[in-house]
C-alpha cells in the first residue's frame, strides 16, 4: 500500500508528466482561462482510463502473442479512439464545466500516450498502473491550474516587449519546474 502511494505521490510531484518530462506542454501552453479544469478534469480522466485499457491489452494480448513491438501501434489509436466518448460522457455528466473544444488538446497531450508506454515498459501490474496513471492527471491538473494563475498574474505585470506572450510562459513554466524539483527530496529511495 506504501508503494502505491509513494507511486501516485511520485507521479504527481517529483516526476511530473510536464515539468519533469515535456510530456503534454503543448495543452498546458494553449490552454484558455475557462477551460483550465474542464481539461484537467478530461486529462485526468483519460489518462486512468487509458492507463487501465493500456495495461489489460499488454498483459492480456500483445505479451501473449509476443507482439511487444507494436505497443506504440496499439496505444496511440487507443488513446485517440478514447477522446470522443469520454468528452461526451464528461458533458453529460457535468455540464457545468465548458468540455466543447477540448477534443485537439487532448489529441495533442503526448503525455497520455507516454503513461501508456511507461506502464508497459515498467510492467508492474494493475494496482501501480492505476496509482501512476491517477498521479500523472493530478499532476498535470495542478500544474495546469499552477500555470494558469502564473499567467493571471503575468498578464496585468509591465512585462518588456520581447519577453510578451509565450517566452514569458516558458519562463514561468521553467520556474514551476525548478519549485518542482525541491519535491525531489521528498521521497528517499
Amino acid at each position: 500500500m506504501t508503494e502505491l502511494v509513494l507511486t501516485l505521490i511520485s507521479a504527481a510531484l517529483l516526476n511530473n508528466f510536464v515539468l519533469h518530462w515535456p510530456l503534454g506542454v503543448d495543452p498546458l501552453l494553449a490552454a484558455s482561462r475557462r477551460q483550465v479544469h474542464a481539461l484537467g478534469l478530461a486529462t485526468l480522466c483519460l489518462m486512468l482510463i487509458v492507463g487501465i485499457s493500456s495495461d489489460a491489452i499488454w498483459h492480456w494480448l500483445l505479451v501473449p502473442l509476443q507482439l511487444e513491438a507494436l505497443r506504440l501501434f496499439v496505444f496511440l489509436p487507443l488513446s485517440v479512439l478514447l477522446i470522443a466518448p469520454l468528452l461526451k460522457g464528461l458533458a453529460r455528466g457535468l455540464p457545468n464545466l465548458p468540455f466543447d473544444g477540448l477534443w485537439p488538446l487532448l489529441l495533442g497531450n503526448a503525455g497520455v500516450l507516454g503513461l501508456a508506454l511507461i506502464n508497459a515498459q515498467n510492467d508492474l501490474g494493475w494496482l501501480p498502473a492505476i496509482a501512476l496513471s491517477l498521479g500523472a492527471g493530478l499532476g498535470f491538473w495542478l500544474v495546469l491550474s499552477l500555470f494558469q494563475d502564473l499567467r493571471e498574474r503575468s498578464a496585468d505585470n509591465d512585462i518588456p516587449l520581447p519577453f510578451r506572450g509565450l517566452p514569458i510562459d516558458l519562463i514561468g513554466a521553467g520556474l514551476i519546474a525548478v519549485i518542482f524539483l525541491g519535491f525531489s527530496g521528498l521521497i528517499k529511495t
